[in-house]
């Protein structure tokens, strides 16, 4: 009886560490797994983003133009950055984001402030973010 349980103990180590070691491999994978989630979420992120600005400026330069108020224009453009999107797949975009980046278009567009003189001093100013910025302020 006493041999059958001295010859059992090494059996029941082994198991043990094993049991363990295949533990610690699955929270591992785990970590891991959810890492990659996370990278390939934040990659997707900046690429809609990178899409979303670049369908706004498109948007905002073919509308510079066009006969209508600017709140139209901002509309139109707003519309135009929804469509692409959604022809795209994108369907869960807030629209507040959209309206932001078409704002930003506008904001540093050439086109749309070709004949303001201020605005083209500020685009000319050697430091010109922290003029923006104190302009904003």
């Amino acid at each position: 009886m006493m041999n059958t349980i001295i010859n059992a103990i090494p059996e029941y180590v082994i198991t043990a560490v094993v049991s363990t070691a295949i533990f610690y491999a699955f929270k591992y994978a785990e970590n891991l797994i959810h890492t990659k989630v996370l990278h390939a979420k934040t990659a997707q992120s900046k690429e809609l983003w990178s899409f979303i600005e670049q369908v706004s400026n498109t948007a905002v330069s073919s509308l510079v133009n066009a006969q209508m108020p600017g709140n139209d224009k901002f509309n139109q453009a707003t519309a135009i950055v929804q469509d692409a999107l959604t022809k795209q797949g994108f369907k869960n975009v807030d629209v507040k984001s959209i309206e932001t980046a078409v704002q930003a278009a506008y904001e540093k567009s050439d086109l749309t402030h070709s004949n303001d003189p201020v605005i083209r001093a500020v685009k000319k100013a050697p430091n010109r973010v922290n003029v923006v910025e104190q302009a904003k302020g």
